[in-house]
């Protein structure tokens, strides 16, 4: 049996304690459906069973419960940024001027609905927030950088690296 340790605020209401009671009744079966269909969300029930031993529908009773509780988020296709024409991943640092809540949910805000973001994060440390970034070449970058950031006067600066090679990229959790 897989056990999982959260810490006792995430415990309040009664929907997290369902959820909790799930993610603490994870056994090693349900880890290895979970590596496979991190790396390959369209196998089929019976290609999982046949690999992890289980009968498909147990396979997808388990897969039934893993989406409603929440522990697989999404399924989704990963599409090459080159072959779409965003050939430029920029990994950026952005320190704000004003740190109150509002001032950060509506960068955040912005940030989720800004084309070409792929990732945003909130941060400790000197960033307030990282980014990456994916745009088709250093013009469209120089564009975002007008309308997020000079356009922004929550922005006090921000330092942008340039990604020269992609040697790993990844969601994997397991």
């Amino acid at each position: 049996m897989f056990f999982v340790n959260f810490p006792r605020f995430v415990t309040n209401s009664i929907a997290n304690r369902q959820i909790l009671a799930v993610a603490r009744a994870m056994d090693s079966k349900d880890l290895e459906i979970l590596r496979l269909v991190q790396s390959n969300a369209r196998l089929t029930a019976d290609a999982i069973g046949d690999e992890i031993g289980l009968s498909p529908p147990a396979v997808q009773k388990r897969l039934k419960k893993l989406r409603e509780t929440g522990v697989i988020e999404k399924e989704v296709a990963v599409i090459s940024p080159v072959k779409v024409g965003r050939e430029m991943t920029v990994i950026v640092q952005v320190m704000l001027e004003r740190e109150s809540r509002l001032h950060l949910d509506s960068f955040k805000r912005k940030m989720k609905s800004a084309p070409g973001v792929q990732q945003c994060y909130y941060t400790t440390g000197e960033a307030d927030f990282i980014l990456v970034v994916i745009v088709k070449d250093i013009k469209a970058y120089e564009a975002f950088t007008q309308e997020y950031f000079f356009d922004e006067s929550n922005v006090s600066k921000f330092y942008s690296s340039i990604v020269m090679d992609r040697v790993k990229v990844s969601l994997d959790t397991l």
